[in-house]
C-alpha cells in the first residue's frame, strides 16, 4: 500500500531481496532485459489492458447491463420504502437489513470462493439476485408489496451479496491473471460507475412516469446479459484450498492473516470507519432530494448520477495508473478529500451546487475504496484471497448497515445534513490517522509485494522493476 520509494539503503536492500528472488525462482532479471516490439495486449490504451482478455470482455459487458438495472432497483427501491412510510428511519432500517448480512455471512462466502469453482459460484449468485429481483417486481406491479415484504427480500439479497462479493472479486485475478490485476479492478470499479450514473438517471424518469415495479423487472432481466457472458467463458480450473481442515479453521486463518498484517489490517481498518461513519449519506439521499433541496424523485436520480460521475472519473484515474507505487498516499488523500467534499455538501441548500459538491464526493470515495482494494489484492496470497477479500468486503458493505441505521435514526433527531457533517468529520480524523502510521507500515507492505510477484504474480520483469525503481 505503500508509496514504493524510499531511501538508497531501502532501495539496497529491496534490491538485495530481488537478487535473491531471481537466483531461487530462476527468473530473468527485468534489469538486464533487451526491450522487444510490443505484442497487440501491449498496444491497447493503458486505461483498457485488462480487456485483451476474452473471459473479462465478456464480464465487462454483461456486468455493466446487469449493474445498471441494479442501481435502478436501489434507487427505486429507496423511494418506494420514502414513499410508504415517509420514515428515514425505515429507510436507514431496509439499508441495514440489504448489507447486514454481508458483515454475518461473508466469512462463509470467502471460503466458498478460496474451496470451489469461482466461476460456478458467480453464476449461482447472479441467478439468486434475478429471481428475487423478478419476486419484488411481481409484488410491486400487482401492488400488493408490504414494507416487511421488501426487508425480507432485501435481507435475502444481502445473502447472496455476502458469496458474491468474495467471489466475485477473487474471480477477476482468474480471468486476467495477476499482470493485470490492478486495470482490471480499476475498470471493474469504473463499469460499476458508469452504471451508477446511468441507472439512477433512467430510475428517476421511470418511478416518476410509471412506477418503482418496472424498475425492479428491468433489473430482473439485465441478469440475463450477465449470466449469458459467465456461461460463455473459457476459465481454466485453478488450484483451490484442499478442505484438510475444517471450515472453521480456514476461516479463522484468513482472519489471523489480516489481523497480523499491518498495512492489510490499517487499509481494512480506514474502510470499515468510512463505511460506517460517512456512507450513510448515500442512504439519506431521498431526504437531501425532498426536504432539504426540494426536488423529488427527479432530483435523486441527478445527485445519485452526479456521484457516479465523480466516482467513475476516480476509477478512470487508478485505471491509467501502471504501478502501485503511492497508492498508500493516494488512501490517504483521498479519504481527507471525501471527507471535506462531504461536509460541503452538507451545508449546501441549492441543488446545482449540491450536485457539484457530489462530484468530487464520488471521485475521493472511489478513489480510495478502489486503491484499497487494488494493494490488499497485491499483497494477500492466492490460497488467501477469497478469506479476505470477504474481510474487506465485511469492512467495505458489512459496516455500511450499521451506518445507515444509526444514520437513519440520527437524522430522525438531527436532521440529515447535521448528520451527514458528524460521520464526514469523523472520516477526516481516520484519515490523518492512517496518514501518520503509513511510514511505520511502508517497509511490510514492500515485502508482501515483492513476495507476491515472485510467486507466480505479475511479471517479475514488470512489476519488481517498479517497486526498486518507483
Amino acid at each position: 500500500m505503500p508509496s514504493i520509494s524510499g531511501s538508497g539503503t531501502s532501495n539496497s536492500c529491496i534490491e538485495s531481496q530481488l537478487d535473491a528472488i531471481y537466483q531461487e525462482q530462476n527468473v530473468p532479471d527485468s534489469r538486464a532485459s533487451i526491450k522487444t516490439a510490443p505484442t497487440p495486449r501491449q498496444r491497447l490504451p493503458v486505461t483498457l489492458r485488462a480487456l485483451a482478455h476474452r473471459n473479462f470482455q465478456l464480464f465487462f459487458s454483461g456486468q455493466l447491463i446487469s449493474l445498471i438495472g441494479t442501481w435502478m432497483q436501489s434507487i427505486a427501491q429507496a423511494w418506494l420504502v420514502y414513499r410508504m412510510t415517509g420514515s428515514s428511519l425505515l429507510l436507514g432500517a431496509v439499508g441495514f437489513a440489504s448489507q447486514f448480512p454481508v458483515f454475518l455471512v461473508a466469512p462463509l462466502g470467502g471460503i466458498v470462493a478460496d474451496r470451489h469453482n469461482r466461476h460456478r459460484v458467480v453464476i449461482a449468485t447472479q441467478v439468486a439476485s434475478m429471481i428475487l429481483a423478478l419476486i419484488l417486481a411481481g409484488l410491486t406491479l400487482t401492488r400488493v408489496v408490504t414494507v416487511w415484504e421488501i426487508f425480507a427480500l432485501a435481507m435475502l439479497l444481502g445473502v447472496v451479496n455476502a458469496f458474491d462479493i468474495p467471489g466475485r472479486q477473487s474471480f477477476i485475478v482468474d480471468m486476467v491473471g495477476k499482470e493485470h490485476l490492478m486495470n482490471a479492478i480499476a475498470l471493474n470499479s469504473s463499469m460499476f460507475n458508469a452504471a451508477r450514473i446511468i441507472g439512477p438517471a433512467v430510475a428517476g424518469i421511470m418511478v416518476a412516469r410509471i412506477g418503482e415495479g418496472w424498475c425492479f423487472f428491468a433489473n430482473g432481466i439485465s441478469y440475463i446479459a450477465v449470466i449469458i457472458g459467465l456461461l460463455m467463458m473459457r476459465v481454466p480450473e485453478p488450484k483451490r484450498l484442499a478442505a484438510s481442515a475444517s471450515p472453521l479453521a480456514h476461516i479463522m486463518e484468513g482472519f489471523r492473516f489480516v489481523r497480523h498484517t499491518a498495512p492489510i489490517r490499517a487499509l481494512l481498518l480506514l474502510l470499515g470507519l468510512v463505511s460506517l461513519v460517512a456512507m450513510p449519506y448515500t442512504v439519506l439521499m431521498p431526504l437531501f432530494a425532498d426536504r432539504v433541496l426540494h426536488g423529488g424523485a427527479r432530483a435523486l436520480g441527478i445527485l445519485m448520477g452526479a456521484t457516479g460521475v465523480g466516482a467513475l472519473l476516480g476509477a478512470l484515474t487508478l485505471a491509467s495508473r501502471s504501478g502501485v507505487s503511492g497508492l498508500g498516499r493516494w488512501v490517504a488523500l483521498s479519504c481527507a478529500g471525501f471527507g471535506v467534499s462531504l461536509v460541503l455538501f452538507s451545508f449546501s441548500r441549492v441543488f446545482w451546487l449540491s450536485a457539484a459538491l457530489l462530484l468530487p464526493v464520488g471521485f475521493c470515495m472511489m478513489l480510495q475504496m478502489s486503491s484499497s482494494n487494488t494493494l490488499i489484492q497485491a499483497m494477500v496470497p492466492d490460497h488467501l484471497r477469497g478469506r479476505v477479500m470477504a474481510v474487506y468486503s465485511m469492512m467495505f458493505m458489512g459496516m455500511a448497515p450499521l451506518g445507515a441505521l444509526l444514520g437513519g435514526a440520527l437524522a430522525d433527531r438531527l436532521g440529515a445534513p447535521v448528520t451527514v457533517a458528524m460521520g464526514a468529520v469523523a472520516a477526516l480524523g481516520g484519515a490523518a490517522f492512517f496518514g501518520l502510521h503509513l511510514p511505520k507500515i511502508r517497509v511490510e507492505a514492500r515485502r508482501l509485494i515483492i513476495a507476491q510477484t515472485a510467486v507466480g504474480g505479475e511479471p517479475a520483469q514488470e512489476m519488481t522493476a517498479r517497486v526498486v525503481d518507483e
